[in-house]
């Protein structure tokens, strides 16, 4: 799914989509300059695998990946047995490079989106057309 936000086409996913870049490439296809994927990572896959996935799909996409994360202990279940989730909130840029992150914590992080930082990665490198040729 995409909408439109500040004049900017934004695709959205959430967490254990991160695993999947079809997914993330259909988004782009659809317009998406910014990926906007809020998740729930537990503390175990998140410590290894967060942040090399959405770096990762920032550069296949060429989009921007805005992904808020929630920190903590929380209860799951009938059972109420506790969960730990990683947090790292973080933003990328469509090169792969982290422009904002929060470490262990509650916290926030902001970044400037640059639609010229897009379309010159985009102009630079056309990995979309080029994989239609594939």
């Amino acid at each position: 799914m995409t909408y439109t936000a500040g004049g900017v086409t934004v695709g959205a996913a959430i967490c254990y989509d991160l695993r999947f870049p079809e997914l993330f490439l259909a988004l782009r296809r659809a317009g998406a300059e910014v990926i906007f994927l809020p998740a729930a990572f537990t503390l175990l896959t998140g410590k290894d695998h967060w942040e090399p996935l959405i770096r990762a799909r920032a550069i296949e996409t060429q989009c921007w990946l805005a992904a808020p994360a929630a920190w903590g202990r929380y209860l799951e279940g009938s059972r109420d047995e506790p969960r730990d989730t990683y947090g790292h909130s973080m933003v990328v840029d469509p090169w792969g490079h982290v422009v904002a992150q929060v470490s262990d914590g509650i916290g926030w992080a902001t970044a400037n989106i640059d639609p010229r930082a897009t379309a010159r990665v985009r102009r630079d490198m056309p990995v979309l057309e080029h994989r239609a040729l594939a």
